[in-house]
């Protein structure tokens, strides 16, 4: 092999797999920035999307198009308490209330809590609580 060489040594073994370990962490950690969870409703076809780092959340859902055509994605931006958070490690649950068309965003780290929905042409949050 091309490395052999190179990984000759018990130490420049151990330095290439403390490497690979870190370079595989730091690709699951880019990999997880997004949670996506569907709303209770049972009649609505909304996702929310969360950034699991800001607790910035959005949402989108299926659209009707024109006759004949196969229909849009409408996406709802952030907007009054949905955007950016304080950083820390942010989840979304959805409670079992089949009529329910928002969702909780929780803060893993403090146990706060805040209500999403749309509301207009935006996702808007309720202030963080416990």
């Amino acid at each position: 092999m091309w490395f052999s060489g190179f990984l000759s040594s018990r130490k420049a073994r151990c330095r290439f797999a403390a490497g690979l370990a870190a370079f595989g962490a730091a690709q699951g950690a880019f990999a997880a920035n997004y949670e996506f969870l569907a709303c209770p409703a049972v009649d609505l076809n909304r996702v929310y999307r969360l950034d699991r780092a800001t607790g910035e959340v959005g949402a989108c859902q299926y659209g009707l198009g024109r006759e004949g055509s196969v229909g849009v994605t409408l996406c709802y931006p952030p907007g009054e308490g949905a955007g950016p958070q304080a950083s820390s490690e942010y989840s979304l649950i959805a409670s079992r209330h089949t009529g329910e068309s928002g969702v909780f965003r929780v803060d893993l780290r403090t146990g706060t809590m805040a209500i999403c929905y749309v509301l207009n042409d935006s996702v808007v949050c309720t202030a963080p609580a416990r």
